[in-house]
C-alpha cells in the first residue's frame, strides 16, 4: 500500500516525493554538460553562427521565506515587491535558448554581464562573439570588460539617464535621413503596417556608432501612455487646486509639499510645472520637460562597435531580443516557472533548469509551426493539443483507438463526422 502521510490539508506520499526531489538534485548535477551537449547538436543540426549572443533577465518570485542564498529582495518585474524573488538570465542564439544563470534577487541587470560571457567563453568555445542586450545591460565599465575581452556589442541606450541621448535624436530630427526598416512579422499582419525607420548619427568616441531608432508603433504606444498619466496627474492638481480655492490648505509649505507629492505619481514632473500667486494655484504644461518628453516617444539609441554592421542589420539584430521577452512569458505562464516554493538553492536552480529545457522545446514547436506556415503560436498550439483525446473502443470482438480532432483556441467545437467513429473522453 502507499504511505501516505497526512501534511497539513494534504496527503504526501514522501517516498515519492523523495524520489522526485532525488531526480531534481541529480539532473542539476549535469547542467552544464547538458546545455553544452544541447549546444553541440543544435549547432550541428542547423548550422548555427555564433555570431549574435542574446541576453536579458526576468524575476520570478517566492511563495514564503525562500533559501537564503538566491531568495533576495528586489526590483520585480512580476509585480510582487513584497515577495523575496530571484533572477533568473537567458543566452540566446538564432532562436534557440542555448544557457541559462540564475542569481541572487538582489543583483543589478548590468553586474551580470561579465560573468555570462565569461562563462560563453569557457563552456562553449566562443572566442569572438557579439552580445546583444537591452539599455539595463550597459555600464561604461561593462563595454569596457567586453572590449578589453575583443568582444562585440550592440546595446541599447538608457534615454533619460544619460546626457548625449537627446542631441543624438535632435541630430536626427534635423539632418531626416531616415533609412525604412523590413517589416516583422507580427507587423505585416495589420491592415497598415506601422514604419521603422534608422539613421545613423556620429558617436561621441571614435569608433563608437550610434543609431537612433522611430518607431511607429512604440509611438502611439508611448503617446497613449503620456496622455494617460497627464489625465491622472492633471485630475489630482486640480482636486490640489479646489482645496487650495475653498481654503482647506493655506500654508505655502504645504501647498509645495502637496504639488510634490502628486507631481512624483505618474511621472508627472516630466509634464507639469505649477506656481502659487496671491494664494491660488496655477498649474501648466511643463515648457522644457514636455517637448522634450514628446521628442523621446518613439524613438530608441543603440551602440554598437561593429563596423561592417548596416544600421538597418542593426536594428533587425537588436529587436530579436524581442524573443527572449517572449521567452520569459513562455516561462512564467505556461511553464509555470512561477511561483517558487523550493526552500533550498539547488532546488531552485534544478526548478529553473527543467522549465529552461520545456522552454527549449517549446521553441523547438514554434519553429515548426512557422516552417509549415501554420499561424498558431506555440501556447496556442499546446492548448490546442490538450483538446486531443486518445480513446480505446471495445466493440466487443475488436478494439479500435481512435484520436479525437481536438481544436484550436477559440475555435468551435467540430461536429461529428459521419465518415469515421468518433469518441469523447473527458481526463
Amino acid at each position: 500500500m502507499p504511505r501516505w502521510k497526512q501534511w497539513r490539508r494534504v496527503k504526501v506520499h514522501f517516498e515519492q516525493l523523495r524520489l522526485w526531489y532525488q531526480t531534481l538534485d541529480d539532473l542539476l548535477a549535469q547542467k552544464d554538460r547538458i546545455e553544452v551537449a544541447i549546444y553541440q547538436e543544435l549547432r550541428d543540426l542547423f548550422s548555427l553562427e555564433p555570431a549574435l549572443v542574446f541576453y536579458d533577465l526576468t524575476s520570478t518570485y517566492f511563495e514564503g521565506q525562500g533559501p537564503a542564498e538566491l531568495a533576495r529582495f528586489g526590483y520585480s518585474r512580476d509585480g510582487k515587491p513584497r515577495n523575496r524573488q530571484v533572477l533568473v538570465g537567458v543566452v540566446m542564439m538564432e532562436g534557440w535558448p542555448i544557457a541559462h544563470h540564475v542569481f541572487a534577487g538582489n543583483r543589478l541587470d548590468q553586474t551580470t554581464v561579465g560573468e555570462v560571457v565569461a562563462d560563453l567563453g569557457q563552456r562553449f568555445g566562443l572566442k569572438r562573439l557579439v552580445f546583444v542586450g537591452d539599455r539595463g545591460m550597459v555600464t561604461v565599465s561593462n563595454l569596457e570588460q567586453l572590449r578589453k575581452a575583443e568582444q562585440g556589442y550592440l546595446v541599447g541606450l538608457q534615454r533619460r539617464n544619460r546626457k548625449e541621448i537627446p542631441g543624438y535624436i535632435e541630430q536626427a530630427v534635423a539632418r531626416d535621413q531616415w533609412e525604412e526598416c523590413p517589416v516583422g512579422i507580427t507587423a505585416a499582419e495589420k491592415a497598415t503596417a506601422p514604419r521603422t525607420r534608422v539613421q545613423e548619427v556620429p558617436g561621441t568616441e571614435p569608433g563608437v556608432r550610434v543609431f537612433v531608432v522611430h518607431s511607429e508603433e512604440r509611438e502611439e504606444y508611448e503617446r497613449g501612455l503620456r496622455a494617460l498619466s497627464m489625465e491622472r496627474v492633471r485630475q489630482q492638481l486640480e482636486a490640489l487646486r479646489g482645496r487650495v480655492e475653498r481654503g482647506d490648505l493655506k500654508q505655502p509649505e504645504k501647498i509645495g509639499a502637496a504639488v510634490a507629492t502628486i507631481l512624483r505619481r505618474h511621472h508627472g514632473h516630466r509634464y507639469f510645472d505649477w506656481k502659487l500667486e496671491a494664494g491660488e494655484l496655477h498649474y501648466f504644461e511643463h515648457p522644457v520637460n514636455l517637448p522634450r518628453e514628446q521628442a523621446l516617444e518613439g524613438k530608441y539609441v543603440i551602440q554598437t562597435e561593429e563596423p561592417d554592421l548596416s544600421p538597418v542589420e542593426a536594428v533587425t539584430a537588436y529587436k530579436q531580443l524581442s524573443e527572449v521577452e517572449r521567452g520569459f512569458a513562455h516561462l512564467k505562464g505556461l511553464l509555470e516557472v512561477r511561483p517558487v516554493y523550493h526552500r533550498k538553492d539547488d532546488r531552485v536552480r534544478a526548478h529553473v533548469l527543467v522549465a529552461a529545457l520545456a522552454f527549449l522545446l517549446d521553441r523547438a514547436l514554434e519553429k515548426k509551426l512557422r516552417a509549415a506556415g501554420s499561424q498558431l503560436s506555440s501556447p496556442a498550439a499546446w492548448r490546442a493539443l490538450e483538446t486531443v483525446r486518445c480513446v480505446e473502443l471495445d466493440l466487443g470482438t475488436r478494439r479500435r483507438l481512435c484520436v479525437t480532432r481536438g481544436r484550436g483556441r477559440g475555435a468551435p467545437r467540430p461536429g461529428p463526422d459521419p465518415t469515421r467513429p468518433t469518441a469523447r473522453a473527458d481526463g
